[in-house]
């Protein structure tokens, strides 16, 4: 991204080495900030999602559209993080197509806030993970499920876009951030 912009800063600004710098620098800090501001969105998302934990997630199962209600799991700067069971379609749905869109909502007047967050899952089997669901989703273990439990599935998205959606943005272009 540098060295074509050191090509075109050459075209405008000739032999100058001194404004050809400048203009790096000024490119450099432009991404620095813009990867700040990536940074500050991305805690707005995780607040978000940690706020209202219920969501609406999307499969393909053929070619079949299919969407369900989850109680979501938590969000970190390493992702968003989901929870469920082998007994379920959802699992093996995600396997076979592992894109999916998630649209949390917050009613708040006659509207609300809609965030949406698109990506790829990732099947996870780290064991802390598991232990810390049984320990934040006690109620598991009612069904027997533990830690060792095959029936206990965890997932996550840990990159893709994401943007939020208000009556007020309704007819302006979306503002998507990559994760």
């Amino acid at each position: 991204m540098f060295q074509s912009f050191f090509v075109i800063s050459r075209i405008i600004f000739g032999k100058s080495l001194t404004k050809r710098v400048v203009c790096i620098k000024i490119l450099k800090n432009a991404k620095e900030f813009l990867l700040i501001m990536t940074k500050i969105e991305m805690k707005n998302y995780i607040n978000f999602t940690n706020e209202n934990p219920i969501c609406y997630l999307s499969t393909v199962e053929n070619d079949q559209p299919r969407v369900r209600v989850l109680g979501f799991w938590f969000a970190d700067e390493t992702g968003f993080y989901f929870q469920t069971s082998t007994i379920k379609e959802l699992p093996n749905q995600l396997k076979v197509n592992p894109k999916t869109e998630v649209c949390f909502y917050k009613h708040e007047g006659t509207i609300g806030t809609m965030l949406r967050i698109s990506g790829e899952v990732e099947f996870l089997t780290d064991t802390k993970l598991k232990e810390k669901v049984l320990v934040d989703r006690p109620f598991l273990k009612s069904y027997g499920i533990t830690s060792d439990s095959p029936n206990l599935i965890i997932f996550r998205i840990s990159h893709g876009q994401a943007h939020f959606w208000t009556m007020e943005n309704n007819l302006k272009p979306k503002e998507i951030i990559e994760f």
